[in-house]
């Protein structure tokens, strides 16, 4: 065979090769479609005090695992006890003050039923009186006299009914209805949660990450100072969009940790993402900006989709954004045999990579 003639039928060889690559790549790319954009992902709580101090004890130790309600370190407390012992002195003033208005209620009702008695005798001795002038029996001035003691008696007990009303206002029907008291309790109940906050806790399990405070540090308020890597993972993949053309919602996956190589994991999709970013218009009043690009073929957009394994206890083995392959089987049949051996060929590579 002359070298022309072999030189042919390289050639001839690699097209055919191409086209047989080309197609596997635009069928594999539909019908099982891969990708190597794939990551483990821990919810990171960012924790922050909720009062400001100086820390006193730091109880937790850089990547400790901690349970829920753990305490990782103490704010000094002694401001904020201060507070609740003067929320409770004033709370023991109102109840004093309450006993003080029951006193004086009491006295005040005393009062009322003094003048509503003194105010139906000189009614009665009015009214005798009243009869009497009419005969002609008892002078006028006496009656007059009479009259202007049984109004001023009227205005007395109208005076008292004002006094115990007022008191009555001011005391409450109840221990609950009374302001001053159940301001004094608001107080109470919020200096004491203040002091509650004094022991920063841990809000989930997960393992303590960053830990860069010392005992004298001051915290503010709001200020994150340690991040809490949560024991809950995702594991999170971008397909292009022509890639998840036949996916749905509990298809079977395969996923290879870069960390785990030679072993896969059976898993499904749990959720798609409704969008991106990029497909996200902000109401902050500018005027739309069109994408411009100068490429003839541009970049194809992603989606992201989170997967679950089936023994998702493997993932507390891993770090938050460790990366992974993940390949998925949206068909059945040949599609679903090509993707087994192929996923199984990457965990392969990653002894190699």
């Amino acid at each position: 065979m002359t070298p022309d003639l072999l030189f042919a039928r390289w050639v001839r060889a690699a097209l055919v090769m191409f086209a047989v690559a080309f197609g596997y790549f635009l069928a594999a790319d539909l019908w099982m479609p891969l990708t190597p954009q794939a990551r483990v992902m821990h919810p990171v709580v960012r924790v922050a005090p909720q009062v400001s101090g100086q820390v006193l004890d730091v109880r937790v130790t850089n990547n400790q695992h901690v349970e829920a309600g753990e305490v990782l370190f103490t704010i000094d407390a002694r401001p904020y006890q201060l507070a609740v012992d003067q929320a409770q002195l004033t709370l023991e003033a109102a109840e004093r003050d309450n006993t003080g208005y029951d006193a004086s209620l009491a006295a005040a009702e005393a009062e009322v039923r003094s003048a509503r008695v003194q105010v139906n005798e000189l009614e009665r001795e009015h009214q005798r009186l009243a009869k009497l002038v009419a005969s002609q029996n008892v002078s006028q001035q006496l009656y007059e006299q009479t009259q202007s003691k049984y109004q001023a008696a009227q205005a007395s007990l109208a005076s008292a009914k004002a006094r115990a009303e007022q008191l009555r206002v001011q005391r409450g029907l109840t221990d609950e209805d009374n302001l001053r008291l159940r301001q004094a309790r608001n107080d109470l109940e919020r200096a004491e949660l203040q002091l509650s906050y004094t022991e920063v806790r841990a809000q989930t399990p997960g393992i303590v990450s960053n830990l860069q405070i010392k005992p004298g540090t001051f915290a503010t308020a709001g200020s994150s100072l340690v991040a809490l890597v949560s024991d809950d993972a995702d594991v999170i993949a971008d397909f292009r969009e022509k890639s998840l053309v036949h996916l749905s919602r509990g298809e079977a996956a395969a996923i290879v940790f870069d960390a785990l190589p030679g072993e896969v994991f059976a898993a499904h999709v749990s959720a798609l993402d409704a969008g991106t970013q990029q497909g996200q218009l902000l109401p902050d009043g500018s005027l739309a900006a069109p994408e411009v690009s100068d490429r003839w073929v541009r970049d194809a957009q992603r989606q992201r989709i989170h997967l679950q394994l089936e023994t998702p206890e493997i993932l507390s083995q891993l770090p938050s954004g460790a990366r992974a392959t993940v390949q998925l089987h949206p068909v059945d049949g040949l599609a679903e045999l090509f993707g087994s051996v192929q996923i199984r060929l990457i965990s392969l590579m990653h002894y190699v990579y």
